[in-house]
């Protein structure tokens, strides 16, 4: 799959797969001056590029887990979804669920992004559904 990708600024970072098992293509702030993310606050972080994503795909940004884990910092409508119509600048949506202060640097490591194809749904409307064993359990019922 190829996807267009256009710099809308002249320091913007290529995403990158950082291995070969990556699923994910990590993504980089594209800053003019450093950001403080206070805790419990949130932002929209801006990565300086736009895509061109394949009709019949999208893409997820997803937190990176060592953002997650060190500092709380998750993004916030994980999986948020670009759309292959969209042709706007990518922003990452960063929330600091921690306890300190974390500053987001100029080429810091700040999302991933994993590309999944889209099926397309036909909704038809019944009467009544096909019963289940699991029926209208939800939100812990089967004790997790």
């Amino acid at each position: 799959m190829k996807i267009s990708f256009q710099k809308l600024h002249d320091k913007a970072t290529l995403p990158k797969r950082m291995t070969q098992g990556s699923s994910g293509y990590d993504v980089y702030a594209c800053l003019g001056e450093d950001i403080t993310l206070l805790p419990m606050k949130r932002m929209a972080v801006p990565t300086g590029f736009a895509l061109s994503i394949p009709l019949g795909y999208e893409a997820q940004v997803r937190a990176r887990s060592g953002l997650a884990l060190n500092h709380g910092i998750c993004v916030l409508n994980s999986p948020g979804t670009i759309d292959s119509d969209y042709r706007g600048e990518v922003k990452v949506i960063l929330a600091n669920l921690g306890e300190e202060p974390v500053q987001i640097t100029h080429g810091m490591r700040i999302a991933q992004l994993v590309f999944s194809r889209i099926e397309e749904a036909e909704f038809v409307e019944v009467q009544s559904l096909e019963e289940s064993k699991r029926s209208e359990g939800g939100f812990g019922h089967s004790g997790y």
